[in-house]
Order: structure tokens, then C-alpha cells, then sequence
């Protein structure tokens, strides 16, 4: 059987490439690795690897996501620490874009909100130093997530 290294990418349809764009490099701080010349796809990557997220354009008639529905219920992408985590909170904030909830799940910190296709994205960061000690505490019996306070 296969065992799987990691996630690789993401790839997105979304209605319009350069208004995603503009959200995920503007507010959400990814950078632009490559955009096809004819405007239909752009590669956007955190700074490491050739991409890490990917937006293709839609056709026209495509049905737009809808919360609860089969598919996507959000893509996570971690931060370094908490500082981080909050700047990326009050800049959603700054740009009228709504937070859906935050959460404490005890063994990470998360932003929940969605990107202007209504897909549901989750910023967080490890409460950790290894991934050892935040898998013990996911399997922690009695472990319950609250609410992650940011000022």
C-alpha cells in the first residue's frame, strides 16, 4: 500500500483569477510563483516550493461553493505562532473580511474564514514544538476545543 509523504497543493477554480489573486497575495501574503499570460491560472507558493496553491478560472457557468455542501470544507495553512496568527486576524479585519470563528483546539490556535468564492480557509499554528506532541494531544481523551481569544 502507498503511504503519503505530505499534501502536495491545493488547486482552486475560482470566478474571477485576478480578484483571487489579489485576495491570497494582498491580504493572505502568499507570493506569485507564475500566472499564465492569457489571465486563466494563477501559482502562488509560501516562498519554499514551486507552488503551493494554484487558481484556475472557472468556466461562467460553473455553480459557486456553498457552505455544507459535498467538497471542500476548508484548506489550512500554518503560520509560525501566535503573533502571526493574530496580525493575519486584524488584517482580515482591516479588509472587511469576516472571521467565521477562531478556535483553541488545544493543540493548534485557528482563524476560520473564506476567500471570495465562499472556500473555507484556516489559518493556524502549532502549539508544539514536534508533530509527537501535538498528535498525543489530538488523541488526548477528553481534549475539547474553545475559543481562541485574540485582542
Amino acid at each position: 500500500m502507498v503511504k503519503p509523504k505530505q499534501v502536495g497543493h491545493l488547486v482552486l477554480n475560482v470566478a474571477d483569477v485576478a480578484a483571487s489573486t489579489k485576495f491570497y497575495t494582498e491580504i493572505l501574503g502568499f507570493e506569485i510563483a507564475v500566472q499564465r499570460p492569457d489571465g486563466s491560472a494563477t501559482f502562488l507558493t509560501c516562498g519554499e516550493i514551486h507552488h503551493d496553491l494554484a487558481l484556475f478560472q472557472a468556466p461562467e457557468d460553473a455553480a459557486p461553493a456553498r457552505k455544507g455542501n459535498i467538497g471542500l470544507n476548508h484548506f489550512a495553512v500554518q503560520v509560525e505562532d501566535f503573533d502571526a496568527l493574530r496580525d493575519l486576524y486584524h488584517t482580515l479585519l482591516e479588509n472587511d473580511v469576516p472571521v467565521d470563528r477562531t478556535t483553541d483546539h488545544s493543540m493548534t490556535g485557528s482563524v476560520y474564514f473564506e476567500d471570495p468564492d465562499g472556500n473555507g480557509i484556516e489559518f493556524y499554528y502549532d502549539k508544539f514544538d514536534t508533530n509527537e506532541g501535538g498528535l498525543a494531544e489530538m488523541r488526548r481523551p477528553g481534549r475539547q476545543n474553545t475559543v481562541l481569544v485574540i485582542d
